[in-house]
């Protein structure tokens, strides 16, 4: 499974901190050790610290970039500030994302095929995010459909049928377990299914254990990525027991070189 490592992001009080002082070493550290711990991609957010988060962005990638060459997903709803983070990491790079609203497929499928990237399609419509596993592999074919257009292979999109909070939509979890496995008969070869994993347990007590949990259950019904906290080791060890279990590598190397390291 990819590992998104989703620490560098705004949102978080030392990055916050790093951005308005500029300072790269943060960053860099952050980047270098989710890599250590066994992401495979980073996920890149300015956040709301940034007067000009176009060139945020480019200080970002190119801090980044200094320490390692992993892929980049460039997370901002602004096209201005997506081109920004792209033209710096394409082509090991994916968008952060699109959803199913007309106006965003317009905007962001043609970024993707322009840079040879790959793209994360939130199950989310003008009406906003579906009740059930049906109504969100509806838009996810949407998306799907969409990108097809525009000559980019259906393996290069990734699918988010957007985990809600369990404390506010419980039921929602069961649906979203659906979609992960219907989302692979939407097109030959099938899109790939990720998860913002650490938004199901928003405003929960035990947060670890509620997203460990969740994560082990997606991956049973075919979770291809996840974007989740790599300093989180329980979880990264449930992963690779996991994955061991289902069989999803030769000699299971990952599993033996966790714990020969003594993970």
């Amino acid at each position: 499974m990819l590992v998104i490592g989703e620490r560098i992001n705004g949102m978080f009080r030392n990055v916050r901190a790093a951005i308005k002082e500029r300072d790269a070493d943060v960053i860099k550290g952050l980047a270098s050790s989710q890599v250590a711990a066994g992401a495979g991609a980073l996920d890149v957010n300015a956040g709301p610290a940034s007067d000009d988060p176009a060139e945020t962005m480019r200080w970002l990638v190119t801090s980044i970039r200094e320490v390692t060459d992993v892929p980049l997903a460039i997370d901002t709803t602004n096209a201005d500030v997506m081109r920004a983070g792209l033209e710096l990491s394409a082509p090991t790079a994916l968008i952060n994302s699109t959803t199913g609203v007309q106006e965003k497929l317009d905007t962001l499928l043609p970024m993707a095929a322009e840079f040879k990237v790959a793209i994360i399609g939130l199950t989310i419509d003008e009406k906003g995010v579906p009740r059930d596993a049906a109504g969100r592999n509806e838009v996810a074919l949407r998306i799907v459909a969409g990108a097809m257009e525009h000559g980019i292979d259906t393996g290069q999109i990734y699918i988010d049928p957007v985990i809600l909070p369990v404390n506010v939509a419980q039921s929602a979890v069961r649906e979203v377990l659906a979609s992960i496995r219907e989302c692979k008969i939407l097109a030959d070869p099938p899109p790939k299914t990720v998860l913002g994993l650490s938004n199901v347990s928003q405003g929960t007590t035990c947060r670890e254990l509620i997203n460990g949990t969740m994560l082990i259950m997606a991956l049973a019904n075919g979770l291809d990525a996840a974007i989740m906290d790599p300093f989180d080791t329980a979880m990264m060890d449930a992963m690779i027991a996991a994955e061991l279990l289902l069989d999803k590598h030769i000699y299971c190397d990952d599993f033996l070189k966790a714990y020969r390291s003594g993970r």
